[in-house]
């Protein structure tokens, strides 16, 4: 009986620690109930009920991985910023504004998170009620509806000033940089790797002057600043647990300036994959045209006029580009010796990069219907 005891008393101190977190939020109310949340595997969260003058209403409380997010102040600025941001717009134009963006419950101090006494970083948000999010891509329809909410999201944020937000994670899309540390992989070859990975070497190198065309847009003025969101992945969308229509755009760590090109073409090539990242017998890889166009109709439904020509031009190319970094990103660590990606056996990397090439020659191929749809739902 002493280590069921054990794990009750640590259970039992767990949550008593939780509630002192809590106590230094602004929440409405007496807390009732605090229990663990969801499986998510970067943040600890909590569930949390509060009881005010008899309405009784959800908030998550969250312990931030500083090992995954080290600078926790530059995150929680640019989450701040660009909820308050939101909301006040979504105000404006008469939408829900505790329904349609995260709404940031700051401590009693007015800071935009909390750091207990063993430098551990908290953070607090109102539940979205009678939500739900899709883990895989079910239909057509859902997609297309993925895809307008992330348009309705970059819309919404057009007018603020990207320069302002900080970077989370230093060139995260900077695919001229992500080239050089391929190549700084492959020239050190620490695993003596680099020989059963010639073809997949010879793949990004062919495609080299892919790496340096978003950015050089950016740089020219061509296309604008935006705030991109950075992990456009299906589950990062709530949606009416009734209407099945999406809500609310989640996950906003990885919020941070750059092009809506990364977002559209990561989330292209998340969705439109007919196999898994890790799929080992390429002829199941294929891109789902159907799903890209569903995608792309609900994409340019959402942002509506504020989305350039020049960014429409490019938006099938964007796909392309999110897919070939990808794949070079899982080759240089496969190259690197796996200190990266978890890997489940010594060649994981090398089959996941394999899958990602694959998908980027199937756009190739189909990169001037990929352009003619992006043509026909234009506003």
């Amino acid at each position: 009986m002493a280590p069921v005891c054990r794990r009750t008393a640590c259970k039992r101190g767990k949550m008593e620690k939780i509630k002192s977190i809590a106590d230094e939020f602004a929440f409405r109310g007496t807390l009732k109930k605090a229990e663990p949340y969801g499986d998510g595997h970067i943040n600890d969260t909590y569930a949390l009920v509060y009881e005010n003058h008899g309405e009784q209403k959800r908030y998550i409380l969250q312990k931030m991985n500083k090992s995954v997010f080290p600078d926790i102040k530059t995150l929680m600025n640019n989450v701040a910023a660009v909820t308050d941001f939101l909301r006040k717009r979504i105000g404006e134009r008469g939408g829900n504004s505790e329904r349609e963006t995260l709404t940031l419950i700051r401590t009693k101090t007015g800071e935009s998170y909390f750091t207990d006494k063993d430098g551990e970083c908290w953070r607090a948000f109102l539940f979205i009620e009678n939500t739900i999010a899709y883990q895989t891509v079910e239909n057509a329809e859902v997609f297309e509806d993925t895809g307008r909410a992330f348009g309705v999201f970059i819309a919404g944020l057009a007018d603020f000033d990207a320069s302002v937000l900080g970077e989370v994670i230093k060139k995260f899309h900077d695919t001229k940089d992500r080239y050089v540390k391929f190549v700084a992989a492959l020239d050190a070859d620490k695993k003596g790797r680099a020989a059963s990975a010639a073809e997949e070497i010879a793949f990004v190198k062919k495609r080299k002057d892919y790496c340096g065309r978003v950015i050089d847009m950016l740089e020219r003025g061509e296309i604008p600043l935006r705030v991109t969101h950075n992990d456009t992945k299906l589950n990062n969308i709530l949606v009416d647990a009734d209407t099945k229509k999406a809500v609310c755009v989640i996950d906003l760590d990885t919020i941070m300036p750059g092009s809506l090109l990364y977002d559209f073409g990561d989330a292209v090539r998340f969705g439109c994959s007919t196999a898994a990242e890790d799929e080992k017998d390429l002829s199941k890889v294929d891109f789902d045209i159907t799903l890209y166009e569903a995608f792309t109709k609900g994409f340019l439904d959402g942002i509506g006029d504020r989305i350039t020509e020049k960014e429409r031009e490019n938006l099938a190319f964007g796909s392309i580009l999110m897919t070939y970094e990808c794949g070079m990103r899982f080759l240089t660590d496969y190259l690197d010796g796996d200190n990266y990606f978890k890997t489940k056996y010594p060649e994981h990397n090398l089959v996941r990069c394999r899958t990602q090439f694959r998908l980027v020659e199937r756009m190739e191929e189909k990169l001037e219907e990929m352009n003619h749809i992006a043509s026909k739902y234009a506003k």
